[in-house]
């Protein structure tokens, strides 16, 4: 994923600002009204980590579909390395958003956040589940359905990583430091930090976007 410079990360964070969200859909309303109920509204390290546990799992579904595709079309080298190609950018979209939780949790430790087992594990593994096997599903019947259902859930992520900057402006004066500094990026502050994770989501949302009217693995 594109690092961007702090200027860019201030420019990106104003346009997502200044930009409304998407309308979203049935689904991924049910999915912002659970963690809403779970979770409350305010923005939290805690909250965060949940979205990113379940932010990962269409990219997981995508890839296991794309696999038994290749099983079923290895006679056609040609479409295989096309569905191929997919794979290897569900994996480096699956990629970023685990630095995201590693981090988030690393953070969360760090600040000797506490969390219990039922709402901090239970619930966001159950919700992950039933992410999964919609996005596999939608994916499977129309991938269109599917990729515009992450485009949501990205398009809400990417506008409370901003938001949750603009509300916490301490967050300008705070480090980053983390074991993931080399794996995901080095940033001025904690600020520069969630606005990259911003970022990512838009670009995610984008990718996702940019999807709708292709067909499956063209």
């Amino acid at each position: 994923m594109e690092r961007l410079t702090p200027e860019q990360l201030k420019r990106e964070q104003a346009a997502t600002l200044a930009s409304p969200r998407m309308r979203y859909g049935l689904l991924a309303r049910m999915l912002f009204l659970t963690a809403d109920l779970f979770y409350g509204r305010r923005k939290s390290l805690s909250k965060f980590k949940v979205l990113e546990i379940i932010a990962r799992m269409p990219y997981q579904a995508w890839e296991n579909v794309a696999y038994i595709a290749m099983t079923h079309t290895h006679g056609e080298p040609g479409f295989a390395r096309r569905i191929f190609q997919r794979v290897q950018e569900s994996r480096i979209q699956q990629d970023n958003e685990q630095w995201h939780l590693l981090i988030l949790e690393e953070l969360k430790n760090n600040r000797g956040i506490r969390e219990n087992f039922f709402q901090h594990w239970l619930i966001p593994q159950a919700i992950a589940f039933f992410y999964y096997h919609i996005s596999w599903l939608l994916y499977v019947i129309r991938p269109r359905w599917s990729y515009l259902l992450n485009a949501h859930f990205e398009d809400h992520a990417e506008h409370e990583y901003m938001e949750f900057v603009a509300e916490n402006p301490a967050l300008e004066q705070e480090a980053f430091e983390s074991l993931f500094r080399d794996d995901y990026g080095h940033f001025s502050s904690l600020a520069d930090m969630f606005r990259q994770i911003g970022y990512d989501e838009k670009a995610h949302k984008l990718e996702s976007l940019a999807r709708l009217q292709a067909a499956r693995f063209q």
